[in-house]
């Protein structure tokens, strides 16, 4: 386990290594850079911008040195703790994310343990009584989710809300804690307001693994190792939770890795929706404005979340799994 360890985290660092090449090069595809559309800006407005203005602001943001450069000076920050200085909101980005960071793990989380609690359970159930109502049920809920996209859904929550009960469900606090410091009354106002962004959010996700569920322990129910366990006398859930579901569970555990970052990323246009003060509109400004030490720290981050969701997963179904042979 230990071998597998270590060679798991220098294959990680090496990914991440190839991720931020990858990164700082995709960023810096797009025609000019943020200062060339803050001048434009400027001109736009009538201000009249000099050559020496022009060339202090290159200086000041580094943009006068060479890619590579840019990118060794971006890189070897991030070691350090230092993710580089905003253009577009002209702060460290490590403040920028500080603020942001904590509220998109907070809907993260929650929207992680709704998917998992609901779906794994409604994907059991759905399974063991096929073709009855309830399998119906979580079919078409599944079906609904999985064409919905997440901000029209959004829409569709703030609408019925507004009209029916005069209700804006917008936004992760009411308005007297919008600005107040962090305190038991703000942190209990924020999980009032969090159900809203959790279904959202993870609609589309629970609708998918709850027909993945569904459709790996139907292929489980069948086999004879089932039909042994229930010829021994053991219970009905016994039998079904012990054997056939241990192993349709294998495919669930797996999208650990893509599901953490599925939900910071995908959580960018309902965040805009609902006026969430999460990263999601913070990235996407990053991006309209090519603002490169902000994108590239969102893109790392997402990055990091994917290969360590990835690890987590393969130990998970080395628990789970005892076929599953790390060595």
């Amino acid at each position: 386990m230990a071998t597998y360890m270590t060679k798991r985290i220098i294959y990680m660092l090496i990914t991440l290594f190839g991720i931020s090449i990858i990164s700082f090069a995709v960023i810096q595809l797009p025609p000019g850079d943020y200062l060339t559309s803050y001048i434009t800006q400027l001109q736009a407005a009538g201000t009249v911008v000099d050559e020496a203005q022009i060339e202090s602001l290159r200086r000041r943001y580094g943009l006068d040195k060479p890619i590579y450069m840019q990118y060794i000076k971006w890189v070897t920050g991030i070691f350090r703790g230092d993710f580089g200085r905003s253009f577009e909101w002209n702060e460290s980005v490590r403040v920028l994310l500080g603020e942001r960071l904590p509220l998109t793990i907070a809907i993260s989380l929650a929207t992680l343990i709704f998917t998992y609690c609901l779906a794994i359970p409604i994907g059991i159930y759905s399974a063991v009584r096929q073709y009855s109502w309830g399998d119906y049920l979580a079919t078409f809920i599944g079906f609904i989710g999985l064409s919905i996209p997440d901000f029209l859904l959004a829409l569709i929550l703030m609408f019925l809300f507004y009209h029916l009960f005069g209700v804006s469900i917008g936004g992760l606090f009411s308005v007297a804690f919008e600005d107040a410091p962090w305190s038991w009354a703000k942190f209990k106002d924020m999980m009032d307001h969090l159900w809203v962004p959790m279904i959202v959010i993870g609609m589309s996700g629970t609708a998918g693994l709850i027909r993945t569920m569904r459709a790996t322990t139907l292929d489980e129910l069948g086999k004879d190792y089932v039909k042994m366990a229930r010829s021994k006398g053991l219970p009905e859930w016994k039998v079904i939770l012990k054997h056939p579901v241990r192993v349709a569970i294998n495919p669930i555990v797996s999208t650990v890795g893509w599901e953490l970052p599925r939900v910071v990323s995908g959580e960018t246009i309902v965040a805009v929706v609902l006026s969430l003060p999460t990263t999601g509109p913070l990235l996407l400004q990053a991006l309209l404005a090519q603002d490169m030490f902000l994108a590239g720290s969102f893109i790392m981050m997402l990055s990091v979340l994917t290969v360590i969701g990835t690890l987590i997963s393969d130990f998970l179904l080395a628990i789970i799994d005892p076929r599953i042979r790390l060595e």
